[in-house]
């Protein structure tokens, strides 16, 4: 990966994880869920620190660092194990009905790059921006919490379940 693609100091970064192909797939609370469980894991036990984040239907966006280890690191084993996971779910939820149509997707991304064997669910960049001056810092976390919004799924950032702007979301995030 270029150097200008990855998170090289200990600043908040805004970081883009988007799915292969756009897909829709967030729009299930199951896989959403799955997400929260990881990252609740990775700042619980590898340092993550998440200062605002949205889960849209199929991107996710934070601010977010880490000042234990590499925050590269760390996003590469949440995408590694959030993938497996929820194209584990994917496959085995009786319910879902975009399953054949999704599988096939991550199964086609897989066949052009060699890393990925059989599926490849998220997309390889983070699109990481480094923010290092409050003013930025400050239009990231208000694009992160108004994303929904321009996106017509809500009228107001606080009304998005999956994201800081939400009084009740089921990730905290840290203070800056």
């Amino acid at each position: 990966m270029s150097e200008l693609r990855k998170a090289t100091t200990d600043h908040p970064y805004f970081l883009s994880i988007p799915v292969v192909g756009w897909i829709d797939v967030f729009t299930r609370q199951r896989y959403c869920d799955k997400i929260i469980e990881s990252l609740t894991f990775c700042t619980q036990n590898k340092g993550l620190e998440i200062f605002a984040y949205v889960i849209m239907p199929s991107h996710l966006h934070m601010v977010a660092r880490s000042l234990k280890s590499d925050l590269n690191h760390i996003v590469r084993d949440f995408k590694s194990f959030t993938s497996k996971e929820i194209i584990k779910q994917v496959k085995n939820e009786p319910g879902e009905s975009r399953k054949e149509w999704m599988i096939e997707i991550f199964q086609a991304y897989a066949k052009r790059y060699k890393q990925n064997t059989n599926y490849m669910f998220w997309q390889k960049t983070n699109f990481p921006v480094e923010l290092s001056y409050p003013a930025i810092l400050d239009q990231k976390i208000d694009y992160i919490h108004r994303n929904p919004v321009a996106a017509g799924y809500v009228i107001e950032p606080e009304a998005w379940y999956y994201s800081s702007a939400c009084p009740l979301s089921p990730l905290k995030v840290s203070e800056l």
